[in-house]
């Protein structure tokens, strides 16, 4: 069984509430959307990946673990397109899994066996260039639906930018309050996109998201921090 890979390395998280926590990271070529803040544009075509097998992953992993790492994030591009793989491989790891998806793939995320935590992005319209696609949060809500049934630790992330609306924000949180099976334990990051310079003169709006993400659910604003660090 091959998948194709762009590279596999450790690092510190640098999203979401393990931000700071050494990981392994293995990084799958191909993407089945076109998100207009894509921080890893070599990662949306298959084509640039490199062809490798579950027991050679496996093996370039044990070669990186170190005593202060627990965990590997398969991420993309979107490592759900990949199922299978994702299963055989961690199964044969001492190491939890952690899934970095955008979550439009339920039946493929539902497939991956050992999974211990999932990184489900929300995506907004302004996230795309061309005309939103109202399915895309259908299918993360079902995504997101499947992980709570199965008890899988799952937290969302919206990737906020600096012209993104308040109005935006509080309609998506909305829906997704009334959509999900379980809204006591969900958490939710809200992200401000890189580089933070950006965002000059508009933190005020950070502000105003977390105040309405947190009339519904646990929330914190965390921005990458492997950006800051200038780390992989």
């Amino acid at each position: 069984m091959k998948a194709p890979i762009i590279e596999i390395f450790s690092s510190f998280q640098g999203e979401g509430p393990y931000v700071g926590q050494r990981q392994i990271f293995v990084r799958f070529a191909g993407c089945n959307l076109d998100c207009s803040y894509c921080d890893t544009y070599k990662s949306k075509s298959e084509k640039s990946g490199k062809l490798m097998t579950t027991e050679e992953v496996i093996n370039q992993i044990n070669k990186l673990k170190t005593p202060d790492c627990k965990t590997v994030s398969f991420t993309g591009g979107e490592p759900s397109l990949y199922p299978e793989f994702i299963s055989e491989v961690s199964k044969n790891l001492d190491l939890d899994v952690l899934l970095e998806t955008n979550g439009t793939l339920p039946d493929n995320i539902d497939k991956i066996d050992n999974l211990d935590i999932v990184s489900l992005d929300i995506k907004l319209p302004e996230h795309f260039k061309e005309d939103y696609d109202e399915n895309i949060f259908e299918l993360e809500i079902k995504s997101l639906n499947l992980l709570i049934v199965k008890s899988i630790k799952v937290y969302c992330k919206i990737v906020t930018l600096p012209t993104t609306k308040t109005s935006t924000i509080k309609e998506v949180i909305e829906r997704l309050f009334e959509s999900i099976l379980n809204k006591n334990n969900l958490k939710i990051d809200i992200q401000p996109s890189s580089p933070i310079s950006e965002w000059k003169g508009n933190t005020n709006k950070l502000f105003e998201f977390s105040e309405i993400v947190g009339e519904y659910f646990e929330v914190c604003t965390i921005p990458q921090i492997h950006t800051i660090l200038n780390i992989e």
